[in-house]
């Protein structure tokens, strides 16, 4: 390892930073090795870049204009129709590459399938006739509530087959944020499985979906994904067993859809405690995702991909179903937590199937490191080139214990570190295979992407000092606007016309790496999941005893933050720890065990800037030690 000198206004945690060369292992086996050029190339012609890569794919009608951009509103590959089932199945069933892998899925308790892409092709259609015949059409909308298997991935599949815009709820939300996510998307049918598996235990799903559709009645139908032995029994009218949309023709032609048509709604939290839905369409998505995986990831048809990630997400969306299907990739898949049923199990799933590639949390890094490194150095991780990070910041501590102990100190391989957020879609700032990573950096801006750190006037920050992440342009896998409330996506442009606000805070060193701190606003990241603080506080203000609640987040050596809540009584209820412990279970069972806080400490106020606002910047500078700053707007 070489030292760079730090810039001068590097915080600490950047100033003794260290550069790691590329191994020369997996700079000669990269699908993209000229990488300056690449993207000098996609930034000098932008539309020629996107434009070239998007002829290969399949297009039902050729697309006449590449690009079409006003700030928030941006289009691409106008006049261009296709379905991206076309590409993610059609064109591997429907060739010699039918018989390849598509998916490996493994569970906990040693269950295995392997799924062929001719295999896939007729389950989706199967599936995708299915929804037809219960009046599932383009447009519509399908809720997917599932466990991380096949059937999850074919419900996304069909539904985009038939036209229908789906949105998945990552299975371990609670009840109200089902409901909430049901709502807003109005959604016509709810795709949910009984139960998922979990650490040795069975965790019922079934019932939570129950509770959220209760007395929604523009919910047509609920489609169950049994897993238990026995025959399927309809709990109501609009129950329909899952396997009964499975006995259709294996063939179903894909619904011709135009390159901006929404693929997908995902919701993920914002500051007002209303979830964001972000919109996917099928052209661009299927374009800069595929683009990316192999640029990037530098996953090619030869690899063997885990993605640790769940369809819950946008990498599972982007990562684990669209862009490996539509590169005839191999993925593999497994439901359950990552450390059981032993902490060894990783490393053992590595070594028997010879995984090549991975993408990973820096969650997951620093668990690995809790069980230190005697357990991947028992096992043979030498076919394992790339470890992808991404999901928060990975701290320079979690990238040297991987590099060391799973990569062999680049003997075999290299751990990259990748920025991106679930309206971006892809990778948007990484380290590059052929890059020299430096720790605590997530990299440099990838090909088709202009980023830069500015200050509060909008002004580039010097080198080494923070400001605020925006990117200068969109691309073709960013978000289209936020479901049914466009106004929301645009104020994220108005600030620096032209400019998408990230939301982030950053620092750029003088070669163009960024570094991400994290969120300038109030959204907690918990173990790479995104929460806003106010829907945490909304479910502890729903529980009879709480007059007012707010939730920060508190670095955490493992989960990145973990987070603490504050809470004021009403009258009439007293502080205990009995009634601590049912304030998180209630948001548990509101919102799932992500969101649940570590700590609750009652107040008897809380301190409020004089226009009425929570300064939850204040609690976790009290809590962490750190500046308290400006306090001239606190009330007294």
């Amino acid at each position: 390892m070489s030292t760079v000198a730090p810039a001068p206004g590097v915080q600490s945690y950047v100033a003794k930073e260290e550069q790691y060369d590329a191994p020369q292992i997996v700079v000669k086996e990269a699908l993209l090795q000229h990488w300056d050029e690449e993207y000098a190339r996609s930034i000098a012609d932008n539309d020629a870049f996107w434009g070239e890569y998007a002829k290969n794919f399949r297009w039902t009608k050729p697309f006449q204009t590449v690009s079409e951009a006003n700030g928030a509103h941006h289009k691409w590959f106008l006049g261009g129709k296709t379905n991206i089932t076309l590409n993610a199945l059609d064109r591997h069933a429907k060739s010699e590459r039918r018989n390849r892998v598509a998916y490996i899925w493994l569970c906990e308790d040693g269950s295995e399938r392997v799924v062929t892409y001719g295999q896939l092709y007729r389950m989706v259609c199967r599936f995708a006739n299915g929804l037809r015949s219960i009046d599932v059409n383009k447009g519509d909308r399908v809720v997917i509530y599932m466990p991380l298997t096949i059937e999850c991935i074919v419900a996304m599949l069909a539904c985009a087959r038939v036209g229908a815009i789906h949105s998945v709820v990552y299975a371990g939300l609670g009840h109200q944020a089902l409901r909430d996510r049901i709502e807003d998307a109005q959604a016509k049918v709810v795709i949910a499985g009984e139960c998922t598996y979990r650490r040795g235990k069975t965790v019922a799903l079934k019932p939570i979906v129950d509770e959220a559709i209760d007395g929604l009645e523009f919910v047509e139908h609920v489609v169950v994904y049994q897993r238990s032995k026995g025959q399927f029994e309809a709990a109501s009218r609009r129950e329909i067993d899952f396997f009964a949309l499975m006995k259709f023709s294996s063939e179903c032609p894909a619904e011709e859809m135009d390159a901006e048509d929404p693929l997908f709604i995902l919701y993920t939290s914002g500051t007002t405690g209303k979830p964001k839905g972000v919109v996917h369409v099928h052209g661009g998505f299927m374009v800069g995702t595929t683009y990316h995986l192999r640029s990037f990831l530098d996953i090619g048809e030869q690899d063997i991909f885990w993605n640790t990630s769940d369809t819950g997400w946008i990498v599972g969306h982007s990562y684990i179903v669209y862009a490996p299907l539509c590169a005839g990739v191999t993925t593999l898949l497994r439901e359950g937590a990552i450390d059981y049923p032993e902490p060894s199990a990783a490393w053992q799933i590595i070594e028997r199937y010879g995984v090549t590639k991975m993408f990973t949390a820096p969650t997951a890094i620093r668990m690995f490191m809790r069980f230190g490194e005697s357990l991947p150095l028992s096992y043979d991780l030498t076919t394992l080139r790339v470890v992808a990070c991404a999901g928060e910041p990975l701290n320079p501590e979690a990238w040297r214990w991987a590099q060391t102990y799973i990569a062999g100190d680049g003997k075999w391989g290299y751990v990259i570190d990748n920025w991106w957020q679930t309206e971006l879609g892809g990778p948007t700032l990484g380290t590059p295979v052929t890059k020299a990573m430096r720790a605590g950096k997530a990299g440099l801006p990838l090909p088709g992407v202009e980023a830069d750190v500015v200050d509060m006037e909008g002004k580039r920050s010097p080198d080494g000092v923070q400001g605020r992440l925006i990117l200068k342009r969109p691309f073709p896998h960013m978000m289209r606007t936020i479901w049914k409330n466009d106004a929301r996506w645009e104020r994220e442009w108005q600030e620096i016309p032209g400019c998408y606000m990230t939301g982030d805070v950053a620092v750029r060193d003088k070669d163009g790496y960024i570094a991400v701190i994290g969120r300038a606003d109030d959204v907690l990241n918990v173990a790479g999941h995104r929460i806003g603080t106010a829907e945490v506080e909304s479910a502890l203000v729903s529980h009879p005893a709480v007059a007012e609640a707010a939730a920060i987040g508190i670095p955490d050596a493992l989960k990145g933050e973990s987070i603490k809540a504050f809470v004021q009584l009403r009258a009439g209820h007293n502080a205990s720890d009995n009634l601590k412990a049912a304030l998180v279970d209630h948001v548990r069972r509101e919102l799932g065990p992500i969101a649940t806080p570590s700590a609750i400490d009652f107040v008897p106020s809380l301190p409020k800037t004089r226009s009425g606002k929570i300064m939850r910047r204040l609690l976790k500078a009290r809590e962490t030690g750190a500046d308290i700053g400006d306090l001239s707007t606190l009330e007294q």
